[in-house]
């Protein structure tokens, strides 16, 4: 904006007065504002962006929502069952009334309710290995979200390093491009002075055209790194995207003065793989456990209650039949003397009230089951025997993610050690080479060396910046990787 002013202070103003100036400044003064608001993220900006949008963190989280619904489902197994029904039917042709228990060809109605309670008393202690299966789940759920995250973190540092290191070399080449802009000018003079011949200002020409190309791939890979980085934070708008300019390549923490062995002490306390194993190994004997209990003897209780009501007509009374008023029903022995009983005609009634025949037709029931196992087909020790298997798995397992967590920290130590001899290797070698291309350029200026060696001497100095960029990025990540293993996390809230 600075300069900006200064521009305009110098304008005439009779000019600033014409109209086709107005757009033009606005339109500059726009552009630069634009640009002043362009927001640079910060590595721990990154981090928590990626951590709170990427798909892989989200469809673990339901994973561990999965492990939640399993946890409350083996609680719910220590609770009765109760469960109730009730059912209406029509019955039409010869049935039988179930208040006189005649049968009779009728339409009748009939309405029935029950509900029964059920609960295990003892299960061979599945319902508790169960339970406690679950809640191990559970820890196994939190703890691979939690190695997502820092694996999700490692790869955001490391597409954020890529993106430093991609800036620092477009820096580079852009200087490179520069000098050798101002050099092309310089053999010009010389040229014309007559001091070097023409030919060698053909091969400034072309050291710049090369100059020129390495820019625009230095360019394209800082966009395909920004372009990377934007598309792991899950971001939709990434043409403006771009990262703070934070280069210190040291050990802040000092984690080189730790030793292998103290390193891989404190990454066999904290580190998430192993505690997944660990956590998988208790769940495999838990598995054991639940698979055990099959061989037991269940015990359960049971009460029920039902109730039925019909729609039918009731037997109200009894009137004598008048057509037939007795009827024989015996003899007397000896006199041969029939015995004569009065007949009687049912009077039929409405039905009873509702919960009258509800309360009237009840019933319950209640006791105890006893379940012995003595043979299922091998199947309750077909599962004792997969589970023991799936269990010396899991001990495989963990022995061989302590191993393989033993060999990365060693292997990142020595890696750490041997970035850290590169960067400061790379550090001298491009010193020397910065010495010899000044004394190459002072050479050449006085005619004692042609364009083609210095352009040797240049490209030999180009390639130690680039060695310098490289092994000081590589120093920092495999510094972060270190310290990742003795538990200092990638970044600092």
């Amino acid at each position: 904006m600075l300069n900006l002013c200064a521009s305009l202070h110098h304008l005439d103003y009779k000019d600033m007065r014409k109209p086709s100036w107005i757009p033009i400044i606005l339109l500059f003064s726009g552009s630069l504002l634009s640009h002043a608001q362009v927001k640079k993220w910060t590595l721990q900006e990154c981090v928590n962006y990626a951590l709170e949008h990427n798909i892989s963190i989200k469809q673990t989280e339901l994973d561990s929502e999965t492990a939640l619904i399993d946890k409350r489902g083996a609680l719910g197994r220590f609770l009765p069952s109760l469960n109730a029904n009730a059912s209406h039917s029509w019955n039409i042709g010869l049935n039988q009334d179930i208040t006189t228990g005649l049968l009779q060809n009728q339409t009748t109605q009939f309405t029935s309710a029950g509900a029964s309670v059920g609960v295990d008393i003892y299960r061979g202690l599945q319902n508790q290995n169960t339970l406690r299966r679950a809640n191990l789940s559970v820890v196994a759920a939190k703890y691979q979200i939690l190695k997502i995250q820092e694996d999700i973190a490692l790869n955001v540092a490391n597409a954020f390093l890529q993106v430093l290191f991609n800036k620092e070399n477009l820096k580079v080449q852009n200087e490179q491009l520069g000098i050798d802009q101002k050099q092309l000018a310089r053999s010009q003079e010389l040229v014309n002075a007559g001091t070097i011949p023409k030919g060698d200002l053909f091969d400034v020409k072309a050291t710049l055209a090369s100059d020129n190309q390495r820019v625009i791939n230095a360019e394209n890979s800082l966009l395909i790194s920004k372009l990377s980085l934007a598309q792991l934070l899950q971001l939709e708008d990434f043409d403006s995207f771009d990262v703070v300019d934070d280069t210190a390549a040291k050990d802040e923490n000092n984690i080189l003065l730790e030793t292998p062995t103290s390193i891989y002490a404190k990454a066999k306390e904290g580190r998430t793989e192993l505690k997944i194993a660990e956590t998988n190994l208790e769940i495999a004997e838990k598995n054991v456990a639940i698979a055990k209990g099959g061989y037991q003897p269940t015990l359960q209780g049971f009460y029920s209650f039902n109730s039925r009501v019909s729609y039918s007509d009731r037997v109200v009374g009894l009137t004598p039949n008048t057509a037939n008023p007795t009827s024989v029903v015996g003899f007397v022995q000896g006199t041969n003397q029939n015995v004569l009983s009065p007949n009687f005609t049912r009077v039929l009634g409405n039905p009873a009230p509702f919960f009258d025949q509800f309360n009237t037709n009840k019933g319950q029931s209640f006791g105890v089951q006893l379940s012995v196992p003595i043979f299922n087909g091998f199947a309750a020790r077909n599962n004792v025997e997969r589970s023991k298997v799936t269990l010396e798995k899991s001990k495989i397992a963990l022995e061989q993610q302590s191993l393989t967590l033993q060999r990365n920290v060693y292997t990142a130590f020595v890696d750490a050690k041997g970035a850290l001899k590169s960067y400061e290797s790379a550090l001298t070698a491009l010193d020397s080479r910065e010495q010899s291309y000044n004394y190459a350029k002072e050479r050449y200026n006085v005619g004692l060396m042609n364009a083609f060696d210095l352009s040797q001497s240049q490209t030999l100095l180009a390639t130690a910046q680039s060695e310098v960029l490289r092994t000081k990025y590589d120093y920092i990540f495999k510094i972060k990787i270190l310290e990742f293993y003795f538990g200092i996390p990638i970044i600092k809230n």
